[in-house]
């Protein structure tokens, strides 16, 4: 399950909907709009649509998730929006889709007209296999490789080993808005369709792109990294604030071997192999780091306090950066919900995602959000996906002739009443015959999963049982599931047995429910069927309350 719950445009989603979403991507300009896939490669977009951005074929705004069809199954691995909002991905098959916004022809089809469905660019890219996408403002750049092979290798910034990826005759295309170069093909006339950026970059291998608003970078599997377009903050790095419409090294970081870049609106970071990250460019909002708020044209070395980065982040729509360290703290700087922060500073939070989702501005995603279809469980999902299992349990419970398969450790630290129990003995099947299978087994999952799943009529049962357990959490949880679920024909059964297991807090507001139901409830088989001695308290009390004063 990949945590979106950060985003508000997120929100209204079920619960049962939230837990399908393995990528998600928040993007416009009010981070108003989201496109998420599922588990099942099913991708959904809603939000306010604007130039038919989320690729649903209308312009109209969704409050609710619509299927993008064309793109289900697709496997998307790489994927950048502009501020249009325009949005490009690249599949696991290395083909490149866009829609959305195409005043400035972003999505590289040769037009300039607005996209409502994702297309696919296939100009120049045909036997060209994308693995990465960027975008700037009106602008789109893609990784190429013919082929590619993987291999172990020791990466010094993690000090483990990790299976890299290692490309083959790499290349980088280019279209759209080019007023500052930022396409890198010599000019500033925009590029209608894929063009290869070469220049510096011939015969170079590319291992990392990203775009500011206006300009664009990589990083080469040598450890240099190359800029081009606007340049009027420093945001090249090259010393200067002169525009550049192509490729050009950055010569200040010779020596110096750089693994990931990321560009803010008009600033940029770069990780180095040993985990030192250098930024440059605009500093208005403090976003590069440094302490104060001047500009840099070149790059300059932050004070992380010795610690080592394995992350940054940085995003063209914002001005604000973000780092996480080796040990997994992270670290925020810049434009941080209109505070203006000029120093790193630690936070707690465990992503450099939830800096974006709740200090940046607007508050959008800097990159896809993944997690893989394989990827581990969590300590919870672990023990909800074990619980009646019969394959690792060692007990069982025997109630109404089913079995209900559990672990004798998780029983006894989660309950007290099973610590004793177990403690002294050694059974491995335990026959009940005190509550219901039902019942038994909410009870028993809930030690599992920290939730009940019962009806309101069924969770007076588990009720009882909390309450002869003693278990206070329960029985809170018991109260408001049967605070949910009540109703005219059965809010007399609920009141009655909330004055029989002592829940005060249930038996005042079903006393209130029903006192404002009375007619209805007065009618009921439930009301008719009432122990004499509650009915003359219920009349007694309701009385009191003025239920008959008409």
């Amino acid at each position: 399950m990949l945590d979106v719950g950060k985003w508000p445009v997120f929100a209204l989603l079920p619960p049962e909907e939230l837990k399908l979403i393995r990528q998600a991507c928040v993007f416009g300009s009010a981070a108003n709009e989201a496109l998420y896939v599922t588990v099942n490669d099913e991708v959904f977009a809603l939000g306010t649509n604007c130039s038919g951005c989320l690729g649903l074929g209308d312009l109209q705004s969704t409050i609710e998730p619509r299927r993008i069809d064309v793109l289900c199954g697709k496997k998307i691995v790489s994927l950048s929006y502009g501020t249009g909002p325009h949005v490009a991905i690249a599949t696991a098959d290395g083909e490149v889709f866009s829609w959305g916004h195409n005043g400035y022809s972003q999505l590289g089809n040769g037009t300039s007209t607005h996209g409502l469905t994702p297309a696919l660019v296939s100009t120049n890219l045909l036997g060209k296999r994308v693995i990465e996408v960027a975008c700037g403002s009106h602008h789109t750049i893609a990784l190429t490789t013919d082929g590619e092979v993987k291999c172990a290798s020791l990466i010094a910034s993690l000090q483990k080993p990790q299976i890299v990826n290692i490309y083959h005759g790499t290349q980088v295309f280019a279209w759209g808005y080019n007023n500052s170069g930022q396409v890198g093909s010599g000019s500033t006339a925009n590029q209608p369709t894929p063009r290869r950026v070469s220049s510096c970059l011939q015969n170079k291998v590319v291992v990392n792109i990203a775009c500011g608003q206006l300009c664009s970078m990589a990083v080469l599997d040598s450890g240099e990294i190359y800029g081009w377009g606007y340049n009027c903050n420093g945001q090249l790095g090259l010393g200067n604030n002169g525009n550049q419409q192509t490729p050009c090294r950055i010569a200040a970081l010779q020596g110096v071997n750089v693994i990931q870049v990321a560009c803010g609106y008009a600033h940029t970071i770069a990780l180095t192999d040993e985990g030192f990250v250098y930024s440059w460019g605009a500093n208005s909002y403090g976003q590069l780091g440094t302490g104060n708020k001047c500009n840099q044209a070149v790059p300059t070395l932050i004070n992380t306090e010795k610690e080592r980065m394995s992350e940054v982040a940085a995003c063209h729509t914002s001005h604000t950066s973000a780092a996480k360290t080796q040990s997994g703290q992270v670290l925020m700087w810049g434009q941080c919900r209109g505070q203006a922060v000029a120093s790193p500073h630690l936070t707690h939070f465990s992503s450099t995602d939830d800096v974006f989702a709740c200090f940046a501005t607007p508050a959008v995603t800097w990159h896809l959000l993944s997690i893989d279809a394989e990827d581990y469980m969590t300590v919870a999902q672990s023990l909800k996906k074990e619980f009646d299992s019969p394959e690792i349990s060692d007990l069982k419970f025997l109630v109404d002739g089913k079995c209900i398969h559990v672990h004798k450790a998780l029983l006894k630290i989660r309950c007290e009443h099973f610590r004793s129990l177990l403690n002294e003995s050694d059974e491995e099947c335990i026959e009940v015959s005190q509550f219901s299978y039902l019942v038994y087994r909410a009870f028993l999952e809930y030690l599992y999963t920290d939730t009940i799943n019962l009806p309101p009529e069924d969770a007076i049962g588990l009720l009882d049982l909390a309450t002869f357990y003693r278990e206070m959490r329960l029985k809170r949880l018991c109260q408001e599931t049967i605070k949910r679920g009540i109703s005219e024909e059965n809010a007399i059964t609920l009141l009655c047995a909330a004055v029989k297991y002592e829940a005060r807090d249930l038996e005042d507001f079903c006393f209130k429910f029903c006192v404002n139901h009375l007619t209805a409830v007065t009618q009921t088989h439930a009301f008719a069927d009432m122990d004499h001695e509650l009915l003359k308290n219920f009349i007694s009390k309701a009385s009191r309350y003025g239920a008959f004063k008409n």
